[in-house]
């Protein structure tokens, strides 16, 4: 080899020893723990069939570039694992131990995919954690009275999984939550009180929760979610307070005692109290701008309130309802503005509309198995009572 070959070899060797060293100082930048968990979350789990979320995770490269994976200095801070457009396969295996390595992490995700087992009680240990979110997996077992010690978070969402057992209290002690979404769960026992004074959405249905519900919630909750438990006991102090809600749904429980008028003034959009108890009468004391109300399926009585004219979907069939319906609401379906009136099977006496009236196509009345004969024949939803109108002796009974 001549002089001018050497030069080439020797310059090349130093070119290469630089390349290594720039390597090396790469993924040195990492800290050495943060490398090593996030080395051993990617071998707990693949990514499924149709799902290529793994494919930037090289590790002779650096991690703060890998997908789902966010930085700062030499820490891992956020850590976002799977793909959540709608459609994506997601990722299978198991969640490790090793996340709780991570110190400095303020945000965590799981989105939809097939990870099973447990929660890892090493979560806890991450006292930045601001947005744990665990979500549409198959994570089972209890949730860990040690999320408690996470002082810092704000949205908690494990929602969509097969977790069991009680609600921790210590959760509902943490002092910044804004977000909890449990809901579709196999949770069961009592709805632990929230404290937090910055709680905006909770988000429980869907589990098998029982008892009646802590006068704790904070006024400052604007969506409640609790359908399809088995809750009990009245609720009208407890709402009384919640004057910010926008979301409301509590059907399918077994709650009991009377609809607390206040809430029909609220900003709520959608109201849902069906398939409960609540008994007695319903008298708002104002026009009712909800969008949609149903009432149905509960033990309901008196006279059906003008003020709830102006909701545009309203449900109050299969209650105790008596008289004649207000003559507005009337007006307001023929004039297409009530789109849906649901006043089956209840006692109603009358109804002001002319039997040549034309129904508008848009809109939907039932008002069959009342103690009247339907004046006009409006196709009703298909498991409704067939008979048209309610035996006398019924109606006889019920006025005596």
């Amino acid at each position: 080899m001549g002089k001018q070959g050497r030069k080439r070899l020797v310059s090349y060797a130093l070119f290469l020893a630089a390349l290594f060293q720039c390597r090396f100082l790469a993924f040195a930048i990492l800290d050495p723990l943060d490398f090593l968990a996030l080395q051993l979350i990617r071998k707990s789990m693949n990514d499924l069939p149709g799902s290529s979320f793994f494919a930037s995770w090289d590790f002779t490269s650096d991690p703060c570039n890998f997908t789902g994976v966010y930085c700062e200095s030499d820490k891992v801070i956020a850590l976002n694992l799977g793909d959540p457009r709608a459609g994506f396969p997601g990722l299978t295996g198991r969640l490790d131990t090793a996340i709780g390595k991570l110190s400095a992490l303020t945000e965590f995700s799981l989105v939809p995919g097939r990870v099973f087992g447990s929660l890892p009680m090493s979560i806890s240990r991450l006292e930045n954690l601001r947005v744990l979110a665990i979500t549409r997996n198959f994570i089972s077992g209890d949730i860990p009275a040690s999320l408690g010690r996470l002082r810092r978070l704000k949205t908690l969402d494990l929602s969509y999984n097969r977790l069991t057992g009680k609600i921790p209290r210590s959760i509902g002690t943490l002092p910044e939550l804004t977000n909890v979404l449990l809901c579709h769960n196999n949770l069961s026992g009592s709805v632990p009180p929230f404290l937090s004074q910055a709680l905006t959405r909770l988000d429980l249905k869907r589990n098998a929760l029982t008892g009646s519900l802590p006068n704790s919630f904070s006024p400052s909750l604007q969506f409640l979610s609790l359908s399809w438990n088995q809750l009990t006991g009245p609720v009208d102090s407890v709402l009384s307070r919640l004057d910010q809600l926008s979301f409301l749904d509590l059907s399918f429980n077994r709650f009991t005692g009377p609809i607390p008028d206040r809430i029909f003034s609220f900003p709520i959009t959608n109201l849902h109290l069906q398939r409960n108890s609540f008994y007695g009468p319903v008298q708002p004391g104002d026009q009712v701008k909800i969008s949609t109300v149903d009432l149905s399926h509960n033990m309901l009585s008196g006279r059906i309130s003008p003020m709830f004219s102006t909701v545009q979907n309203l449900y109050l069939n299969h209650n105790r309802f008596t008289g004649q319906v207000p003559d507005s609401l009337v007006d307001r379906l023929l004039s297409a503005s009530l789109q849906t009136l649901y006043l089956q099977h209840n006692f109603l006496t009358g109804i002001g509309i002319n039997p040549t009236a034309e129904i508008p196509q848009s809109t939907s009345l039932c008002i069959q198995y009342n103690c009247m004969v339907p004046p006009v024949q409006t196709p009703c939803p298909l498991k409704s009572e067939t008979q048209k109108t309610r035996p006398t002796s019924l109606c006889n009974e019920w006025r005596g």
